[in-house]
């Protein structure tokens, strides 16, 4: 073992599906010292044969470091896989898709067990681990002092993203931007079903659509400076009373084309709605309000920014991770 092993902080991971084996091979390729365990011993042996301890046990794994990384199916199985170990003055990471709900309950069920906690969101498929150019990073929340201590190790696989220190943060950050993007997915499958009985190639299509979708990208923006402000009529350019006027066109179109509207149907119901309490020359934001309760909500104070450690690039198109794609 060389000089230089043995200065890098030794982790311990516990789960090795598809991400925890990239995660694992990422470390161990740095010089990590690695523990590994899993439920199924066999998903071990080819970290094994790289140079990874292998531990009989949970238990095990976690006595052998300080550091541990968790990244398992769920929050229950994170639960029954550390419960009878000895978590007193470890540093536990999990890396378990969560609710926000639970990753701060499991915040204070490893703080009562003596360990300090960090709670983390992997913006990225097992591909993008170890591979910076691709953009995947890593949402962080709960103790900032964890994050700063293990911020070399913990950037090997990832850049990491500090979204604060309620330890929900980094689940909530998580699910907003996936959220999004199934709405995204939702549209694109709307556009391929509006011309999938016409002579048109979807693969002509797709970089028109991509393009679009870009350029479109940057309203988020103006609707986070409105929210922000609490002036839905701020920097306008299509006004909801326009954008209304136009959704028969859509729904016209959905139904001559043989197209089920059910993708599209609720968000132009929201629009009439909002056009309906006279909101007319607002911009599309007041149907956030409307998500979240029958009343406009107060404009917030501003909020400290994200803090980005280790920053990585902006994502570069790629492959839906999903939920289930991730672990």
């Amino acid at each position: 073992m060389t000089q230089n092993t043995v200065e890098k902080t030794p982790v311990t991971i516990l789960g090795l599906g598809a991400m925890g084996t990239a995660l694992a091979r990422t470390w161990l390729a740095a010089g990590h010292p690695l523990t590994v365990w899993n439920r199924t011993p066999a998903r071990a042996a080819g970290l094994a044969a790289e140079g990874a301890r292998v531990a009989d046990t949970a238990a095990e794994a976690v006595a052998a470091n300080t550091l541990i990384v968790v990244c398992l199916l769920d929050d229950t199985s994170v639960e029954e896989v550390l419960t009878g170990t000895g978590l007193a003055d470890r540093d536990l990471v999990n890396l378990t898709t969560s609710t926000p709900a639970q990753a701060r309950a499991r915040a204070e069920w490893a703080r009562e067990r003596g360990a300090r906690y960090l709670d983390g969101g992997i913006m990225a498929v097992p591909p993008m681990i170890g591979a910076p150019e691709t953009g995947g990073y890593v949402f962080y929340s709960g103790s900032r002092e964890l994050l700063q201590q293990h911020q070399e190790t913990l950037s090997v696989p990832a850049g990491t993203t500090y979204v604060g220190e309620d330890a929900g943060f980094a689940a909530l950050h998580d699910v907003a931007l996936l959220s999004a993007m199934y709405g995204m997915f939702a549209g694109a499958a709307h556009a391929f079903a509006l011309i999938r009985k016409e002579d048109i190639d979807p693969t002509a299509l797709a970089p028109l659509l991509a393009d679009w979708l870009v350029a479109m990208a940057p309203a988020v923006h103006r609707t986070a400076d409105q929210l922000r402000s609490g002036d839905y009529t701020r920097g306008v350019v299509s006004n909801l009373a326009m954008q209304v006027a136009g959704t028969p066109a859509f729904l016209s179109t959905a139904e001559q084309q043989g197209v089920s509207p059910e993708l599209l149907s609720p968000y132009f119901q929201l629009m009439r709605r909002r056009l309906a309490e006279g909101r007319g020359e607002e911009d599309l934001t007041g149907v956030i309000d409307l998500l979240c309760t029958d009343q406009p909500l107060a404009a917030p104070e501003a909020a400290a920014p994200v803090a980005v450690l280790n920053a990585p690039p902006r994502p570069a198109p790629f492959t839906s991770p999903g939920v289930t794609g991730r672990r």
